[in-house]
């Protein structure tokens, strides 16, 4: 299980190697996520419409290893936006990764940039 998690690792814009298409604008739910897949990774997609931005992150809870975040409620806790596991409700930032609750779990994030219409996701792999 543990092989599953560590092919997660934050990537940040400087590190991108690859802008990876995955579709566009409109092939997104707003205010939802939806999974897309990058190799082996599933990645959760979120337009967060409410704040005009645009997140993704592991797809996978580390809590109970399951592919669930993109489905999960995203939403903001403080200004934090945040995507809350469907299944045991653990909140995770959007922008860092962080467990909101202070607990070790933390999440992958990837940047995002639209461009014409399109959606990339910044990948270092």
């Amino acid at each position: 299980m543990q092989d599953i998690l560590s092919q997660y690792k934050t990537v940040t814009e400087d590190a991108v190697k690859e802008w990876f298409r995955v579709g566009e604008t409109s092939d997104f739910p707003e205010n939802s996520g939806a999974c897309i897949k990058y190799k082996t990774k599933q990645i959760a997609v979120y337009n967060f419409a409410r704040a005009g931005k645009w997140y993704a992150t592991q797809n996978l809870c580390p809590h109970k290893m399951e592919m669930v975040l993109s489905l999960g409620m995203i939403g903001d806790k403080d200004d934090i936006p945040k995507v809350a596991c469907p299944m045991h409700k653990k909140n995770f930032s959007l922008e860092d990764g962080s467990n909101l609750a202070g607990e070790d779990l933390k999440i992958a994030t990837y940047p995002v940039k639209i461009e014409d219409g399109n959606v990339y996701i910044g990948f270092s792999d």
